[in-house]
C-alpha cells in the first residue's frame, strides 16, 4: 500500500452545551479531520482532536498542522507499507507531539481495515459486541443543573457519571450528588488541579466510594501520584500522566494508580494504545477509553478501541448527540439505553462520513500530494 495524496481538513464545531473544566469553559471545537488515498483510490479517515489550547497538553490545533504538514506527511507521503508498525516507523524520529500522529495514524487503521475486508474492530482484536457508555460533566454554575443533567443521562441509560471538580468546587458537589444518587457509579475528574499538599483533603474525598479519582496530581507526574495512592482508598487513575507503554509499565510498578484511561490521541495512536492496554492487563489493572470530545470520525475508533477486552469500566465514549446538533458519520454513533454497539459487519471504522456536514463546518483545507 502506498499514500499518494492527503487531505486534511480544519473542522470547527459548536457543542450543545458549554462544558467546564478545572482549565477552563469551552464552547466550540476545532478539530482536524484527514483523509488518506492510496494508489487504488480508497480512502481511510482519521481525526487529531487536540485541545485548541495548550492546557490539557503542550500540544493545540496549529502545533498539529505544523508537525503534519512540516513534518510527518512529508516522512509518509509516497511511501509503501503493509502494516501500522511499517507506518509509524516512517516518523519514530519525532518526538513527542502524540495528537499529531495520532490522526495520521488511526486513518491507516481505517485504511488497512478496509483493504483487508474486515472491521477495524476485528483488526484490533477487539472481543467486545457492544461497549458500556458513561458521561463526562463539567464544573456548572449551580448544583440543580447539575442534578438535572444527571438525571437526564440516568434515565437514558448511561452506566457511570463522571464529575469534573476543582479547589473550591468538590467536596460540597460531591456530597450532594451522593446524597440524591447514593448508588449511582461516580467518578471525578481533577485534571490536575492539586498537589501533594492537599493530602489531607482529598483523603476526605474515601467517604464518596467513589470508583476512581482521575489525575488528581500536576499533568507530567507518576511519583507524586505513587505517594497520593498510598494515602487514599479510592483508586487513583492516570490520564495525562500516560503517553507510552512505557509510562504506564513504570506507573504499575510504582503503584502510582489502580486505573488507567486510554486516550489514543494522547498516545499517538490505536497502536501505542493497544500496548497500553495489553500491559494493564498483565498487571490486571482495568483501563477505560477517555474522550476529547470527538467528532464522530474520532469517536468511532474509540468505540473500535473500547471491545478490546481490558476495557472493563464504562468510559467517556457516549452518544454523539450529547455533544452536537449534527455530526461528520452516518449513522451517528450513539448509545441507546447507555451501550454502543461495535459495528463489526462493514470494513473499516463501519460508519461512513457525510461529507456535506464536514463542508458545512469546514474552516480550512490543506491538500498534498
Amino acid at each position: 500500500m502506498k499514500l499518494v495524496r492527503i487531505e486534511l481538513y480544519h473542522v470547527r464545531m459548536n457543542l450543545k452545551d458549554a462544558f467546564e473544566t478545572s482549565f477552563g469553559r469551552k464552547s466550540e471545537l476545532n478539530h482536524l479531520i484527514i483523509k488518506l488515498y492510496d494508489e487504488s483510490g480508497a480512502i481511510g479517515w482519521g481525526e487529531t482532536a487536540s485541545p485548541s489550547k495548550p492546557d490539557y497538553c503542550p500540544e493545540t490545533l496549529e502545533t498539529c498542522l505544523h508537525m503534519q504538514r512540516d513534518f510527518l506527511i512529508p516522512a509518509i507521503l509516497g511511501k509503501s507499507f503493509d502494516t501500522v508498525e511499517e507506518f509509524t516507523g516512517f516518523y519514530e524520529w519525532v518526538r513527542g507531539n502524540n495528537f499529531a500522529k495520532a490522526g495520521l495514524e488511526m486513518a491507516v487503521w481505517d485504511l488497512l481495515a478496509k483493504s483487508r475486508g474486515i472491521s477495524l474492530s476485528k483488526m484490533l482484536g477487539g472481543t467486545r459486541p457492544y461497549i458500556e457508555s458513561g458521561v463526562s460533566l463539567g464544573i456548572e454554575p449551580d448544583i440543580n443543573t447539575l442534578l438535572s443533567k444527571i438525571e437526564k443521562y440516568l434515565a437514558e441509560g448511561y452506566k457511570r457519571i463522571k464529575l469534573k471538580i476543582k479547589p473550591g468546587r468538590d467536596l460540597t458537589v460531591l456530597a450532594e450528588v451522593r446524597r440524591h444518587y447514593p448508588d449511582v457509579p461516580l467518578t471525578a475528574d481533577a485534571n490536575s488541579a492539586y498537589t501533594l499538599k492537599d493530602i489531607a483533603h482529598l483523603k476526605q474525598f474515601d467517604r464518596f466510594n467513589l470508583a476512581m479519582i482521575e489525575q488528581p496530581l500536576a499533568y507530567d507526574d507518576i511519583v507524586d501520584h505513587a505517594l497520593l495512592q498510598r494515602e487514599l482508598e479510592t483508586p487513583v487513575c492516570l490520564d495525562e500522566s500516560i503517553h507510552s507503554v512505557e509510562n504506564a509499565r513504570h506507573a504499575l510498578e510504582l503503584g502510582s494508580c489502580r486505573v488507567i484511561n486510554i486516550k489514543p490521541g494522547r498516545v499517538g495512536g490505536l497502536l501505542e494504545a493497544r500496548k497500553i492496554h495489553d500491559v494493564c492487563q498483565q498487571y490486571d489493572v482495568p483501563v477505560w477509553c477517555g474522550g476529547m470530545h470527538e467528532y464522530g470520525i474520532g469517536r468511532a475508533h474509540n468505540v473500535a478501541l473500547c471491545s478490546l477486552p481490558n476495557f472493563s469500566m464504562p468510559g467517556d465514549v457516549s452518544g454523539s448527540d450529547k455533544y452536537f446538533e449534527e455530526d461528520l458519520t452516518q449513522p451517528r454513533v450513539l448509545a441507546p439505553n447507555g451501550r454502543i454497539t461495535v459495528p463489526t459487519d462493514n470494513p473499516g471504522i463501519g460508519y461512513e462520513v457525510n461529507e456535506e456536514t464536514l463542508k458545512r463546518h469546514l474552516a480550512g483545507t490543506y491538500n498534498f500530494t
